[in-house]
């Protein structure tokens, strides 16, 4: 007779599903709602999605049980929340901004909110396991509510963007599940720490099957992280999606992808195994160097700002590079710094729409650098604003971004890895460029015929509102920086790293 299965509910601690089940909650709440109620306001789905959002961020902050929970898988260490906090307050900040507009047509059907839901819980899963399966449903599941976000955006645009990603995403999904094939194959684990445990007592042999399997995690990582040469599908998906979908997307699904990969690659920089450390450092510099010799170049504000996102990718991850608790705690010192600026200035471009035609001229964007010349004269609060974002990404004294890039380079120096602090300071001036080019625009040119396509006046009180204050805090965190990078090292030390 076979004896049942027994096990403790308490070393469950089915607390540590809290947050991720609050969000799947809420959504499957508001699909239950739009069965039995028809034609509610999109206010009301805001406001719900709203509340599930900020109830799992209480849930993650007020969260004081242990580390493991749930049969091992979960992994509630301080990176987890901290990521957590990021992701649900970056979350937070968009959903308002589906009320800022009527001519969309995604705000109005609930499935939209609903998977905004799902996705989230896809990220919190993502962050808060070293299970590579877990990770695996986690990443799935906000890759296809992601999918089905950017293709609900009523343009011709969208589904060619959502078709690029999706194809893009499946390869990538390939790519993580031989990898972790490989690395099942090698260790009998699918978890991160026993897979280290086995490697290191066995030396890392057989070399090849380890290559082999990095190699392909990289490259599965790589797409999520839009890392050179995985980053051909970024500026195309921005431009199909809405400027604020686009902004979201260049920060949370980054900030959890750069969980998975701090947590997979410090098995192999923490036991000093050269020939990983060399891979990561070229990908980090040809990203951070080739996106912005590209941006350079660019005629749209828009794809300028996909491109400098990858950019900051390349920044983010030479921290993981150099592997240190110094390091990791100045790479979501910088992401935090880099999400209210970026969010920032991708929501004044939601602002400055073409309502007449969805091209401007003939260079075939909806924002071109000439679309905000003279914007000082028209919208002078938004100018300046946007200023500030652009000061800020570019990572001019004293502004926000200025104290997270200068962080990473004295890490990077604290770590002897000089030439590579040397690229960063001078991937750095070259950014500044393209950032003030916009100011020139902005600052110095004419207004143009069309000046009332900019219609910051217009715009809704939400819509104001969020670009207020992501705009206080990128000003505010000015002031800020000690408390703030304390409080960040504080969680980075208690994961261990």
């Amino acid at each position: 007779m076979i004896e049942p299965i027994s096990f403790d509910l308490e070393a469950l601690n089915l607390p540590s599903l809290i947050p991720m089940s609050i969000t799947v909650i809420g959504a499957l709440t508001i699909i239950i709602i739009d069965l039995i109620t028809k034609n509610l306001s999109k206010s009301f789905y805001v406001m719900v999605s709203l509340l599930f959002i900020l109830l799992s961020l209480g849930s993650v902050i007020a969260y004081n049980g242990g580390e493991r929970g749930f049969f091992d898988v979960m992994l509630i260490d301080g990176i987890a929340t901290l990521t957590q906090i990021i992701i649900l307050t970056a979350s937070a900040l968009f959903i308002p901004l589906a009320l800022s507009s009527k001519r969309f047509h995604e705000f109005s059907f609930p499935e939209f909110f609903a998977l905004f839901l799902f996705m989230i819980a896809g990220f919190q899963f993502m962050v808060a396991s070293d299970n590579l399966i877990l990770i695996f449903i986690g990443l799935e599941t906000s890759s296809l509510a992601l999918y089905a976000l950017i293709a609900m955006h009523n343009r011709e645009k969208s589904f060619e963007a959502a078709v690029k990603y999706f194809t893009m995403g499946a390869l990538a999904s390939g790519f993580y599940a031989f990898g972790s094939l490989v690395l099942y194959a090698l260790t009998g684990s699918v978890e991160l720490h026993k897979i280290e445990q086995v490697l290191i007592a066995r030396d890392f042999e057989p070399i090849w099957g380890v290559f082999l399997a990095v190699v392909f995690m990289l490259a599965a990582l790589g797409f999520k992280l839009s890392m050179v040469p995985f980053q051909t599908w970024v500026p195309d998906v921005y431009e199909g999606a809405s400027a604020a979908l686009a902004g979201y997307m260049s920060v949370v699904p980054k900030i959890a992808a750069f969980v998975v990969a701090l947590r997979f690659f410090d098995i192999f920089v923490s036991a000093e195994i050269v020939w990983v450390q060399n891979i990561l450092w070229v990908v980090a510099v040809v990203t951070m160097t080739a996106t912005n010799i590209m941006a350079l170049v660019q005629e749209s504000v828009k794809r300028m700002l996909a491109y400098s996102s990858i950019s900051h990718a390349g920044f983010a991850m030479a921290a993981i590079l150099i592997g240190t608790t110094e390091a990791y705690s100045a790479l979501f010192f910088y992401w935090v710094l880099f999400t209210f600026a970026n969010l920032g200035a991708f929501t004044m471009l939601w602002v400055s729409r073409h309502k007449g035609n969805e091209f401007w001229g003939d260079t075939g964007y909806d924002h071109p650098y000439e679309k905000f010349s003279g914007m000082v004269k028209i919208m002078p609060i938004g100018a300046v604003l946007m200023a500030m974002f652009m000061f800020s990404l570019a990572g001019l004294p004293p502004f926000s971004l200025f104290w997270g890039k200068l962080y990473i380079m004295s890490a990077a120096v604290n770590s002897e890895f000089y030439v590579l602090a040397i690229i960063m300071a001078i991937n750095s001036a070259i950014s500044v460029y393209y950032y003030l080019k916009l100011v020139v625009y902005m600052f110095l040119r004419e207004p143009t015929q069309q000046d009332g396509t900019i219609y910051m006046k217009n715009a809704s009180t939400a819509l104001k509102s969020i670009i207020g204050f992501a705009g206080f805090l990128t000003f505010l965190a000015i002031f800020f920086v000690g408390p703030l990078l304390e409080v960040i090292t504080n969680y980075v030390k208690a994961s261990g790293f």
